[in-house]
């Protein structure tokens, strides 16, 4: 299986792209993970709301094959504590999907066309996070999800 976590907008803060750079290697020794960057919309300011969303979500579903199972990163979405999460993962791969797909979205959230397509949404927190920091906190949990799942002792239970 392949994880991808697509997310809107470049990270421009060099300290948390270093630490999301290590993550994103440590996880390569247990999956085949890729971080893609969906581009910011040109001229946002310009955009009403709605219409970022919009733009934002096309470009997402442009990036998602119909037999990937897309989840989104959103405040309504389920919560696991550290090992449920390692136990949706090891469901996913035991269920022979080719391509699981997390994103993370822009600021104002996600287009309704991405919330039909998503096959589910997960939540981290009840609090809210800068977008780029959801990019470290979520890299670091998959990796503690597959340390967890191969009995290493990175996760203290």
């Amino acid at each position: 299986m392949k994880i991808n976590l697509f997310a809107v907008g470049k990270t421009d803060d060099a300290h948390l792209q270093r630490l999301i750079d290590t993550y994103c290697r440590r996880l390569g020794h247990y999956v085949n993970f890729e971080l893609q960057i969906i581009p910011d919309i040109k001229n946002a300011k310009n955009l009403s709301e709605a219409q970022q969303k919009k733009a934002e979500g096309e470009l997402i579903l442009k990036k998602v094959e119909k037999s990937d199972f897309l989840v989104l990163l959103d405040e309504k979405g389920k919560q696991y504590d550290s090992i449920g999460f390692s136990d949706f993962l090891q469901k996913k791969m035991n269920s022979g999907i080719k391509n699981l797909i997390f994103v993370i979205g822009g600021p104002y959230g996600f287009s309704e066309e991405v919330y039909q397509r998503a096959n589910g949404k997960l939540s981290l927190s009840p609090m809210t996070f800068s977008h780029q920091m959801v990019r470290l906190f979520f890299i670091e949990q998959l990796y503690r999800g597959f340390t967890i799942l191969r009995n290493e002792p990175y996760h203290h239970r």
